[in-house]
């Protein structure tokens, strides 16, 4: 996922992306708390978020609002950090679209 242009990201690779953004938050104590409390939810509730395009977008927003946080994800998982802005850039087209 690190070669190609915006262009070539699916709505799949973008819930992709999302996913693997949330399995490396749940690394981080510190950010998935502050997520977590700005999301509303609790750490129970994370699972069945996991499958919401609403919340998947909101955690995208939360990496690109926390350049430390986006830029060791992106390092670690191989994504260029703009990939983050481009998958949060399909699944908001996709829900206004009503896809998602």
């Amino acid at each position: 996922m690190t070669t190609g242009s915006h262009k070539s990201l699916t709505l799949e690779s973008a819930e992709a992306l999302a996913t693997d953004a949330l399995g490396y938050l749940a690394q981080d104590l510190e950010h998935l708390g502050r997520f977590l409390a700005l999301s509303g939810i609790g750490p129970r509730e994370l699972r069945q978020a996991a499958g919401d395009p609403e919340f998947l977008l909101g955690l995208l927003e939360f990496y690109m609002e926390h350049e430390a946080l986006l830029l060791a994800f992106s390092e670690t998982k191989g994504y260029r950090p703009t990939m983050v802005a481009a998958a949060h850039h399909i699944l908001f087209e996709a829900q206004q679209r009503n896809e998602i």
